[in-house]
């Protein structure tokens, strides 16, 4: 068990960050000690990860909530997180589309 300083260090994720995602329910089942501090499990670091990681590449807070959501009900909802997956790789490709293609013929240029 970890608390959440170590997982803020851990995760590079500041410990405010945390204590937001936790309370927001964007991490389920963490479990507290009995002066009521939060601990995290190995099961609680995949949530930080999953959340972490849509959030970098840049799923609004809602979305994220929605997908840690539709998890937690199960495989019926595959279809639908695999929606909101897709829907962040046009968004990211359609803001990153302009440097991706100045990269591209930088690349192209010195080849």
């Amino acid at each position: 068990m970890y608390t959440i300083k170590e997982v803020a260090e851990m995760m590079n994720v500041s410990e405010h960050t945390l204590r937001f995602w936790a309370k927001n329910g964007f991490i389920p089942d963490i479990e507290r000690d009995r002066n009521n501090i939060r601990l995290f499990s190995e099961h609680t670091l995949g949530w930080v990860k999953i959340v972490k990681c849509l959030r970098n590449v840049g799923v609004d807070l809602k979305s994220v909530k929605k997908y840690i959501d539709l998890c937690l009900v199960g495989d019926s909802t595959i279809q639908e997180r695999y929606e909101i997956i897709l829907d962040t790789k046009k968004k990211a490709l359609e803001r990153n589309a302009p440097r991706l293609v100045a990269e591209s013929v930088r690349f192209e240029l010195t080849r």
